[in-house]
């Protein structure tokens, strides 16, 4: 079983493959694991305080930079 890596670590090198090195966010629970690649690796995570902001930061990175803008976050009440 060499060369294996978890979920977390292949969305990671699949974002850094595409050449993301900032994303938005907000932590919780379904997508924690996800934030240890994520720490270890060249893209800076932007901490917002509610998930629309998140996508709208994203949107407003992708418009400005012509770069891909990558929204994270976890799972809701609704």
């Amino acid at each position: 079983m060499a060369n294996e890596i978890s979920g977390a670590q292949a969305l990671v090198n699949a974002l850094e493959d595409s050449g993301v090195d900032v994303m938005f966010g907000i932590p919780g629970g379904a997508i924690l694991p996800a934030y240890d690649p994520i720490f270890d690796s060249k893209i800076r995570h932007i901490l917002v305080r509610h998930e629309q902001g998140a996508g709208h930061a994203a949107t407003g990175y992708a418009q400005v930079t012509g770069r891909v803008g990558v929204c994270i976050a976890t799972s809701g009440p609704g």
